[in-house]
């Protein structure tokens, strides 16, 4: 079953930046996953503002996969200095629909 990760990032100190956004992808790929967006260009249509800088929703094959993933070796020094230089919210979320109303999803 799908997951996605939402990762809402407020940058404090952009020196981890550059190499993360150069590389962590790669990482995350080989956990079988695809960046669907990772952007600054957050309007909020209601409600309070997330107050990140960017967000960034990766599509996984599974919450388990996710994991791994954040788990990974490789990721951990990223991981690091994205938390080091930042203010990080990360939320994993699977393709259900917790009402069981829309047909073709999956009743959560």
């Amino acid at each position: 079953m799908p997951a996605y990760l939402i990762a809402d990032v407020k940058v404090t100190d952009d020196a981890w930046v550059p190499d993360y956004a150069a590389r962590v992808h790669e990482i995350a790929a080989r956990h079988g996953a695809r960046y669907l967006s990772r952007s600054g260009n957050v309007d909020t249509l209601e409600g309070t503002p997330l107050g990140g800088t960017l967000v960034a929703l990766i599509e996984f094959p599974s919450k388990e996969a996710a994991r791994a993933f954040a788990a990974d070796p490789e990721y951990l020094p990223f991981g690091e200095a994205r938390k080091a230089g930042s203010i990080s919210n990360f939320h994993l979320i699977d393709d259900t629909d917790l009402a069981g109303a829309i047909p073709y999803l999956p009743k959560g």
